[in-house]
């Protein structure tokens, strides 16, 4: 376990004479407060504080924040109080602690909406003291560190939250070490096989790959010497979850990834980092489009390099990352190395930015500040967040020569929005480099952009399929929600006016006189029109809405007598599968087989006009696309015993009876394979693909596992 002593030594590496006493005192306070406790680990409670306080020391942070580290959860987990943190270790340190506790300690109506308002707490309070974030994510590295004493349902969610959240925040604030291991840490736990088989192939690879790095190192530090040029040079390995990202996207095998290795070379000044990179381009051929400058165009948080790849030694595709130490400290501890903790001024707080280049570099920070005040809906502000988070960016000009950062992948559209929101919406057309393009055009580093508007120009739901940034699809689907919801509302009269006349009830009449106002209360909406807009969106049925209504005016039951040629009971069904739909009653569900969503995965709802509701994934990649106001929240309550469809890839030696033994296999971990096909490729190999059906999630990876222990199978994994 940690101890104290290398918590204060740590800091002592960066701080002169730092407030020792300080640290020394919050460990005693916390140990105290945590006495007796334990950890599902089985560990003293303690350790967790501990090994948080060292993780932010590790980051070289200050004094107040170490003690922060130490006492975060004792607010929330003791009888401790925030005036007793800020009477014992200052106003400071109560902030920061505050400002974790709070983040935790609020109660919501759904999962959905508790992560939503629980990330909207945590940017209200990055954005009035960073280390309060900077605590919250040394908090998540140790729980992932220790994952593994949780259920297997509960690692799934955490891991998620963490991969949807946590690990873009760490990349934003230039965190790279906290980020690639979040990223490594939620792989293992959300794709299991993916993370063991690609485990044990890049330990293969960095075993059989040493003699190739100590290879290009020598080079490069022989060309350092004869140059004059002070620097260091090392190779590492890629992380996991960036190659198996690559592998996805590009659909490559991962002995198609050339590029596993990375060089960097850090060196003394900016100066020296473009002559070695010119020393490298007149050694080794580079590659075309692979080389980009982040030294004269920064990256929002702060990273700072040249990347290249080019043709090395042996004809192997290899990267440089050339940065100077200065910029190799922030690529390594991003705003932890940075920010400056100034007093400002008489009371002012400490943690804030110093000046209009801290400011400049925090802009995407007051972006998300702006639009999540303007989304109220739980499940949009969490798509726009990660929509914000994890795209790489392209710079592009305006005609006066201002640089505008962007999403990779952005519009002219995104870019007119990110002018102002006026442009976006009266947005007509487009010129790039002085040419007019589609407005679905994808933008590239150094395009010149100009904006044609028309004052009759509205947005278009079509702009919805291309566009990349939160704020243009926001701005887009507020407008698009007025209208649908203008629509919603009087397809509802009409649909209720039609069943009231079949039934007898006169609704012109009762909305007229206003004796639809208790109704709405009765189903929960703020307010008449929001009951109509939920029927025309089809959440509630005419028939379930004029039912409770006749109830409700004459105090007795309605007898809606239904046509034998359609019984409506008989093409619908309550809640089943195990699931929890929330505000639905008695409605047709199906699982959608683009996601074929297991029990134990996170889980959305759309309803679909005549069809009920489909559930898909939450990481479906068609649930983007879908109309907001159909998603549903939908969750497993106690998942049935029956069995769910779920797509496998193996891959494996194309040897005799390898069939057989993968079935057998199969067979034994209680999965029944429904369908497949085989291909056999030209190396000997063959590829096989099979529809099973598994109970759940845990199912599924424990049969994967028991046939990747085979030793002719190179690969067993899920697709969808």
């Amino acid at each position: 376990m940690i101890r104290i002593n290398e918590i204060v030594d740590k800091v002592s590496t960066y701080i002169d004479n730092p407030d020792k006493d300080l640290i020394q005192r919050a460990y005693l306070f916390s140990a105290r407060a945590h006495k007796g406790v334990l950890r599902r680990s089985g560990e003293e409670y303690i350790s967790h504080p501990m090994n948080v306080a060292y993780l932010l020391a590790e980051m070289q942070l200050d004094e107040a924040t170490v003690a922060a580290g130490l006492l975060h959860d004792t607010v929330e987990d003791t009888d401790t109080t925030v005036d007793e943190i800020e009477d014992l270790f200052g106003a400071d340190v109560a902030d920061i602690v505050d400002g974790v506790t709070k983040i935790s300690q609020m109660d919501f109506e759904s999962k959905a909406v508790q992560q939503a308002e629980n990330i909207r707490k945590l940017i209200l309070a990055m954005a009035e003291d960073i280390r309060v974030l900077m605590v919250k994510l040394a908090d998540r590295l140790h729980n992932m560190r220790t994952l593994e004493f949780m259920k297997p349902v509960k690692q799934r969610l955490i891991a998620q939250e963490t991969q949807d959240i946590y690990a873009p925040l760490a990349n934003r604030l230039g965190l790279h070490r906290v980020k690639t291991e979040l990223e490594d840490l939620c792989l293992r736990y959300l794709k299991p096989d993916v993370f063991g088989q690609l485990s044990d192939a890049v330990a293969e690879h960095r075993a059989a790959g040493e003699p190739y790095i100590d290879k290009v190192v020598n080079i490069i530090q022989d060309m350092l010497k004869k140059n004059g040029i002070k620097g260091r040079v090392y190779g590492r390995t890629k992380h996991l979850q960036s190659i198996h990202i690559k592998m996805e996207q590009q659909g490559l095998t991962f002995d198609e990834i050339y590029d596993l290795i990375a060089f960097r070379i850090i060196l003394k000044s900016i100066k020296d980092c473009y002559a070695v990179l010119g020393l490298i381009h007149a050694a080794w051929r580079p590659v075309p489009g692979r080389f980009k400058d982040y030294i004269s165009i920064p990256k929002a948080n702060m990273y700072q390099s040249l990347h290249s790849t080019v043709m090395g030694p042996d004809g192997e595709r290899i990267e440089f990352q050339i940065r100077t130490e200065e910029m190799h400290k922030i690529a390594e501890y991003g705003v932890a190395a940075h920010w400056q903790y100034k007093e400002v001024g008489k009371g002012a707080k400490k943690g804030k930015a110093t000046g209009t280049r801290d400011a400049e570099r925090y802009t995407w920070l007051k972006q998300i500040m702006d639009w999540q005040r303007e989304l109220s809906d739980p499940r949009e502000f969490m798509s726009s967040l990660r929509l914000e988070m994890f795209q790489e960016e392209v710079y592009v000009f305006t005609p006066n020569g201002d640089i505008k950062e962007l999403p990779e992948g952005a519009t002219p559209v995104d870019f007119a929005y990110a002018i102002h929101s006026e442009v976006g919406d009266k947005c007509a057309g487009a010129k790039v480099n002085g040419r007019i393009v589609p407005l679905s055009s994808t933008l590239k580093n150094g395009d010149s952009v100009e904006v044609i508007t028309d004052k009759n120009r509205v947005p278009s739901r079509d702009w919805l399929k291309f566009v990349k940034t939160a704020k243009a699809r926001t701005r887009i689907k507020q407008y698009v929600r007025t209208v649908e919801r203008e629509r919603a509302i009087s397809l509802a009269r009409e649909m209720l006016e039609k069943e009231g006349r079949r039934i007898g009830i006169n609704v012109q009449k009762a909305l007229k006189d206003g004796e639809f106002i208790k109704l709405a209360e009765e189903f929960n909406c703020g307010s008449v029109d929001d009951l109509l807009a939920q029927i025309g969106f089809s959440r509630f049925t005419p028939r379930k809405v004029l039912k409770r209504f006749y109830a409700l005016t004459h105090g007795e039951s309605l007898d809606l007598r239904k046509p034998k040629s359609k019984p409506e009971e008989d093409t619908k069904k309550p809640k089943s599968d195990g699931l929890n739909i929330s505000g639905v009653d008695n409605v047709l569900v199906r699982f959608a087989s683009c996601c074929t969503p297991l029990p134990g995965e996170p889980i959305i709802g759309y309803i679909t006009r005549g069809r009920g509701v489909t559930i898909h994934r939450t990481d479906c990649h068609n649930v983007k696309n879908f109309e907001d106001e159909r998603l549903i929240q939908v969750s497993w309550e106690g998942a049935e015993e029956k069995p769910y469809p779920a797509k496998i890839r193996i891959k494996c030696l194309n040897e005799p009876g390898m069939l057989g033994k993968i079935s057998t296999m199969l067979f034994e971990a209680g999965v029944n394979i429904d369908s497949g096909h085989f291909e056999s490729m030209v190396d000997g190999s063959s590829e096989l693909e099979f529809t099973v059906e598994v109970k759940d999630l845990n199912q599924l990876y424990a049969a994967l596992a028991k046939v990747k222990a085979l030793k002719a199978v190179k690969e067993a994994l899920r697709v969808s």
